[in-house]
């Protein structure tokens, strides 16, 4: 009878190494379950978050088009100021010229009335 204690005992033991051994694995499956729950969550709230980014990139990916096309037409009037400007500087240099030429006449007519010369 004490084989049969011995053996009801080893296979109470065994029985019991099974039972923790099991509830060991299903936790570690639990926490792996845990984690992978968690990770799908973030995953979600991050593409949520990233859809609202795409979003935005787009509506600014419209309005720099929006921008090309509008820039496009200032740029005729852009290089219209360009040539207005650069005969601006032109006129400039010709009236300077002009300048000192009504100068010189005023000078000379001045020096006329204030020299008469015996006719």
């Amino acid at each position: 009878m004490a084989a049969k204690e011995d053996q009801d005992e080893l296979a109470e033991s065994l029985n019991d190494l099974f039972t923790s051994v099991s509830t060991m694995v299903k936790s570690e499956l639990q926490g792996s379950t845990n984690h992978l729950d968690l990770l799908e969550k973030m995953n979600l709230r991050v593409a949520e978050e990233y859809k609202g980014f795409g979003d935005v990139a787009s509506g600014l990916s419209i309005f720099v088009e929006q921008l090309k096309s509008k820039s496009g037409s200032f740029e005729v009037y852009a290089k219209q100021i360009d040539v207005i400007e650069q005969q601006v500087t032109e006129f400039e240099a010709v009236i300077s010229v002009l300048d000192r030429y009504v100068s010189m006449l005023e000078s000379k007519v001045q020096s006329v009335y204030q020299n008469p010369s015996p006719s």
